[in-house]
């Protein structure tokens, strides 16, 4: 079918999260499926540096931004059988960051009108190339406005008739937000602006709202987050209403990892190969990074943690229980950026303990392999995960993830005993427990038999992209078989 993947990021040409993982790694596996995919991402700065061949389509297609018009180029490149177009428009997107203002560590000002200007640039260059899809997959609240478009501006134009739309929220914590006045700036007719209506929330515009209105599907990022933000406002952030209301049409697919990119048996970043057959040269690779980050060898256990650096990780509790945990006979290294305040806290700590504990306050993406390669343990007790795909990667080299049951977290580590298991869970969001969950990994750690069985099991697990391919061709059959979303589907008020 024809697909057009819409996403803010996506690798190599625009990256801060997992999204871009997702968006680069799913399409290309969904034309190795057969399908006719297109992939629209903003041209930022820099993404014409990211693959070689981009060329200008066109230059000045003209995009309506509620009263006034916007000039749109595009711009494509051939990629791994996917077709990627680049939506430029040098004012709004040539800019130091993606979301944020860098002088003012705020999101930018106008950042409503930049992906107001992205939808509907997506849809004016697809009726420009004459290439109408059959399924829109849209993700997070920087294309969530494809869906509204869809089931509004075109709802009774025939030439858009087939086309349904898939809405894919990655975290629902980042939603979109926007004054009442936002609402201008959407090009609709005056009167669906009204109280308790798709468009108005407590007084504002959320274009998460929107998507998750307006879209005939809609699905997250593993089955355990659709049922944690359908089913509670501590997960939901506001959107549990709408999510249990549509709870028939909310699909959690856990996302999958790229192993042409993460995989120890052919990884250049590493100092050595290794295998679940052969995992003699992971301690070759755990030796290596000692020696890079500045540990003391050592045959303790070396645990990574690579992350950014806030609360929504857990790095909460890894302050509460720093000292107790620093006394265990361990090693850690971290690699991220964040919170000042964890910036802060983890200086101070490996300027106390200098031999158990490294950290590289920045990104890296050549260090990240070899902290997963590396390492014995993973840690991740993120207070919500709606996938994560760290752990992944430690399953993956062997490093035994170390998690709080929350979200893809609970999903994808099977919990330890002695005769399964992947990895080491724990349920209550806390402190004491999160550190009983490592000292039961460190005593496993000392069974040299009982650990060797666990990173096998870890190693053999599968999460490649083509299982989680196919669970989303599947939702994009049922999806075109829906019916488009009525208005009173939309607001059953």
């Amino acid at each position: 079918m024809r697909i057009a993947f819409v996403s803010s990021e996506a690798v190599p040409f625009a990256k801060t999260g997992g999204l871009a993982d997702v968006s680069g790694a799913l399409t290309k596996e969904l034309a190795g499926r057969g399908h006719e995919v297109a992939l629209f991402v903003p041209r930022y700065n820099g993404v014409e540096d990211k693959a070689e061949g981009v060329a200008v389509l066109a230059s000045n297609i003209a995009v309506a931004m509620g009263d006034r018009t916007e000039m749109l180029e595009l711009s494509g490149v051939k990629r791994d059988g996917v077709q990627v177009y680049l939506v430029g428009h040098d004012g709004f997107f040539r800019r130091p960051e993606l979301y944020r203002d860098p002088s003012t560590g705020k999101d930018w000002a106008d950042n409503d009108e930049r992906f107001i200007f992205f939808s509907r640039a997506v849809l004016a260059a697809c009726r420009h190339l004459d290439w109408i899809p059959e399924l829109i997959h849209a993700n997070d609240w920087q294309s969530a406005l494809l869906p509204t478009y869809v089931n509004t501006l075109y709802e009774n134009d025939s030439e858009w008739a087939a086309t349904r739309t898939l809405f894919t929220v990655h975290n629902i914590a980042y939603q979109g937000m926007f004054e009442a006045d936002t609402f201008g700036k959407l090009g609709l007719e005056p009167g669906l602006w009204y109280p308790g209506g798709p468009f108005e929330y407590w007084g504002k515009v959320n274009f998460l709202k929107l998507g998750l209105e307006f879209a005939e599907s809609l699905s997250t990022v593993s089955p355990r987050y659709a049922e944690e933000i359908a089913g509670s406002n501590e997960y939901g952030f506001g959107m549990e209403g709408i999510l249990s209301r549509r709870c028939g049409d909310l699909t959690g697919i856990t996302n999958g990892i790229d192993y042409d990119i993460w995989n120890p048996e052919t990884d250049p970043h590493i100092a050595a190969r290794f295998s679940a057959g052969d995992p003699a040269g992971k301690r070759a690779c755990k030796e290596a990074l000692q020696k890079e980050v500045g540990l003391p060898p050592s045959a303790h256990p070396l645990i990574g943690i690579i992350s950014r650096l806030a609360d929504q990780k857990g790095f909460d509790l890894i302050g509460e229980v720093s000292e107790t945990l620093l006394s265990r006979d361990l090693q850690i290294v971290v690699l991220g950026t964040g919170d000042a305040k964890y910036h802060e806290l983890f200086d101070a700590l490996a300027a106390r303990y200098p031999e158990k504990l490294a950290v590289a306050l920045r990104f890296d993406n050549g260090l990240a392999h070899r902290i997963e390669a590396g390492s014995d343990m993973f840690l991740m007790p993120s207070r919500y995960e709606p996938c994560g795909l760290n752990q992944l990667y430690s399953l993956r080299y062997g490093t035994i993830p170390m998690v709080r049951a929350t979200g893809g977290l609970a999903d994808t580590v099977e919990p330890y005993t002695p005769t399964s298991g992947t990895g080491f869970q724990f349920e209550t969001y806390a402190g004491a427990d999160m550190l009983d969950m490592i000292d039961c990994a460190l005593a496993t750690y000392r069974d040299a038999t009982a650990w060797s069985r666990l990173m096998k099991r870890a190693m053999e697990a599968d999460f490649s992209w083509p299982a989680a391919a196919a669970r989303y061709e599947a939702l994009y059959n049922e999806t075109r078989s829906k019916p488009k979303r009525a208005q009173a589907e939309r607001n059953p008020a």
